[in-house]
C-alpha cells in the first residue's frame, strides 16, 4: 500500500541499492529539499558478505557469499514496505520546511513562499517586502526610460545624408560615397541643387567660392 505524503505530493525518489533518500519540492517555487540518506542494512550488509565470500574462497567463502545474495534478494522482496517506512521517516524529517496554505491548499516552502504574518502562501497573500521591492524596481526602470527619452541621442546623426540611398541617375545603391559606385554620378551635387557645384567632385559651392573646398578644382 502506497504511503501518503501529507505535506506535498511533489517528491522524487533518489534511493539507490545502498539506501533511501527523497527530494521534496515546493508546489509554488519548485525549490527542492533532500532528506538525509538512510542506509539499507540488507543492501549494504549483503554486499559486504558477497565481497567477503569472494575474497575468502572455499566452503566458508561460498556460504558467506550465499548469505550476501540471500540478503540482497530479501531486500528486493521487501523493498515496498521498507521503502514506505523510509519515506515516512523522510516526511517527518522534512515536514518542518513545508506549510499548507488554508486558502488554496498548496504546500509551500517556509523560506520563500510563506507569508508568516498572514498565515497563507505568498500567492494568496503576497509578502509586502517582495512586492515593494518589485514595484521600486519597476518604477526605477520607468523613470530611467523617461530620462533617457529627454536626451537628444540623434544630434550627432547625419540623418539628412542617410536618406540618400540610391543614385538619382541609375537608381543603384550609392555605397555611401561621393560618387555612385555603379555609374560615377557625383552625388554631392544634389545637396547643392539650385546652387553651384564643383565640376570635378560635385561638392556644393558657395556663391563666392573660387575653388572647391573638397578637391581644390577652380570653380567654373
Amino acid at each position: 500500500m502506497a504511503t501518503m505524503v501529507p505535506f506535498t505530493n511533489n517528491y522524487s525518489d533518489r534511493s539507490t541499492r545502498e539506501g533511501y533518500q527523497f527530494e521534496f519540492f515546493c508546489q509554488r517555487c519548485g525549490n527542492g529539499y533532500s532528506s538525509s540518506f538512510q542506509h539499507s542494512v540488507t543492501g549494504f550488509g549483503g554486499r559486504l558478505l558477497r565481497l567477503g565470500g569472494d575474497l575468502l574462497g572455499g566452503e566458508v567463502g561460498q556460504k558467506a557469499a550465499q548469505l550476501g545474495w540471500d540478503a540482497q534478494w530479501l531486500r528486493d522482496g521487501n523493498r515496498g514496505s521498507t521503502r514506505d517506512k523510509a519515506l515516512a521517516k523522510a516526511v517527518g524529517e522534512m515536514a518542518a520546511h513545508f506549510l499548507q496554505c488554508h486558502r488554496c491548499g498548496q504546500w509551500v516552502c517556509d523560506a520563500v513562499c510563506w507569508n508568516a504574518e498572514r498565515g497563507m502562501c505568498a500567492t494568496c497573500a503576497p509578502r509586502l517586502d517582495q512586492e515593494i521591492a518589485g514595484m521600486q524596481a519597476a518604477a526605477q526602470v520607468n523613470q530611467l526610460n523617461q530620462k533617457i527619452q529627454q536626451v537628444d541621442w540623434t544630434k550627432e546623426v547625419n540623418y539628412r545624408d542617410a536618406g540618400v540611398a540610391r543614385c538619382p541617375a541609375c537608381q543603384g545603391e550609392t555605397g555611401g560615397g561621393k560618387f555612385c559606385q555603379h555609374c560615377g554620378t557625383a552625388l554631392a551635387a544634389a545637396a547643392g541643387a539650385g546652387g553651384r557645384a564643383c565640376r570635378n567632385c560635385g561638392t556644393a559651392l558657395g556663391l563666392s567660392a573660387v575653388f572647391c573646398a573638397e578637391c581644390g578644382t577652380a570653380a567654373a
